[in-house]
């Protein structure tokens, strides 16, 4: 039996004007803003939610925006849309591709900004079916971790009502129409944390009268992949990547220093913590070991949190999501190693739900190499690719799986 909340979902969808928003996706995709910057994103969002009958304020956290409407009486749910893109050249060949060079929506925060204006305009048409008040959000800075905590330390839960529960969505790779619950955890935390090895300079031709940085980044390096295999346990997810190392200016001179980030991803503050030891015991252990004249510098940057469902969140809003969608439609993924600053809207302990949304078009789908699903998975662009590029199909179903979370919610009226 389809629960109200679905029959309603649907109702409110069935007519959604899917070719204004696809001209809103493309538009938002030609356009896209980076962290802190996302000014056109927010305006465009803003002028959304005031057409729909929000009260709308902008300027949250630099570049925030959000809309509530109060409908009576009823919990305070809050529907969030991360809004900036990525510094990736865009190689999909879109007709509707950046025209920003060197900035792309590579991660699909267009997609979700599209999916909340939706949703926003359905529910906003459709109050008469419910009662409480909806909170909407277009969260800047997802990609650097700062654009929820900033919000909220700008007065967003003072301008707006504090809610009493959150939803969130992320576009995600696998054949389209697929939506993926974890009651509990589902996101990693991420740390970054920059090195630098201190040498002592000198002229190529004559090494021994200096500390090369480079030869002892390069064995730093080597030594941190073994933090992963011989210091966490076999029953723990952890991942360490070296995504940076940079030393020089030229061939013949051996510089006096060394830089090197890395990024840690973690499922327990346990781990986490013992990783950063690790690479802080290493990194002086090598550098000792070289000679070099200085202790190295490990700084500790900018860190994600696990994001943790709250379970009986979860299993309303993916009841009514299998309702609205259909038998086989749902399914638990398990905890992936990508991370998010969504928690940070959800300050002491408010419960909320994150679910993924797949988005591959079918015929990128069928044409990927892959004999089952993980090594199609591998193969077909994901998110931060400059390939990636979802399915324009998951436009309605985007919107009502928040159109539909937010009811299952929500007092009927």
């Amino acid at each position: 039996m389809t629960s109200p909340a679905a029959r309603t979902a649907l109702d409110l969808t069935a007519d959604l004007p899917v070719n204004d928003l696809e001209d809103f996706y493309r538009d938002l995709h030609r356009h896209p803003e980076l962290s802190l910057r996302e000014h056109r994103t927010a305006g465009k969002l803003a002028e959304r939610f005031e057409r729909a009958g929000f009260e709308t304020d902008g300027g949250i956290g630099i570049t925030g925006v959000a809309g509530v409407l109060r409908n009576g009486d009823g919990p305070v749910v809050l529907l969030r849309a991360d809004m900036d893109a990525l510094p990736v050249r865009e190689e999909t060949g879109l007709p509707y591709a950046s025209r920003t060079p060197g900035l792309m929506h590579a991660c699909g925060h267009d997609l979700h900004v599209t999916w909340l204006a939706g949703a926003a305009k359905a529910l906003a048409d459709g109050r008469d079916t419910w009662s409480g008040t909806l909170l909407v959000v277009g969260q800047p800075a997802e990609e650097t971790g700062l654009g929820a905590a900033r919000m909220v330390a700008d007065g967003l839960y003072e301008r707006f009502p504090r809610p009493d529960v959150l939803l969130g969505q992320h576009a995600v790779p696998g054949p389209a129409g697929l939506y993926g619950h974890v009651p509990g955890l589902i996101l990693s935390a991420s740390t970054d944390i920059d090195i630098v090895v201190h040498g002592l300079g000198g002229h190529g031709s004559r090494p021994e009268t200096a500390v090369d940085p480079v030869v002892t980044a390069c064995f730093l390096v080597t030594r941190l992949q073994t933090v992963v295999s011989r210091e966490v346990a076999a029953g723990e997810s952890a991942v360490l990547t070296v995504g940076r190392i940079e030393a020089g200016t030229r061939p013949n001179i051996i510089p006096a220093e060394a830089r090197i980030s890395l990024n840690i991803r973690t499922q327990s503050e346990l781990v986490r913590e013992r990783m950063i030891a690790a690479v802080r015991r290493i990194a002086a252990g090598e550098c000792a070991a070289a000679g070099c004249p200085r202790e190295p510098e490990v700084t500790v940057g900018a860190s994600f949190p696990i994001t943790v469902n709250d379970a009986e969140t979860d299993r309303r809003v993916a009841a009514v999501h299998g309702e609205v969608f259909g038998a086989g439609t749902i399914l638990d993924p398990g905890p992936a190693m990508a991370s998010e600053d969504f928690p940070h809207l959800a300050p002491d302990g408010l419960p909320y739900a994150y679910w993924f949304v797949t988005s591959t078009p079918a015929e990128v789908w069928n044409a990927t190499p892959g004999d089952d699903l993980a090594e199609k998975l591998a193969a077909v662009p994901s998110n931060h690719s400059p390939h990636f590029a979802p399915d324009l199909s998951t436009l309605k179903p985007g919107v009502q799986t928040l159109v539909s979370g937010a009811l299952a919610l929500l007092s009927e009226a």
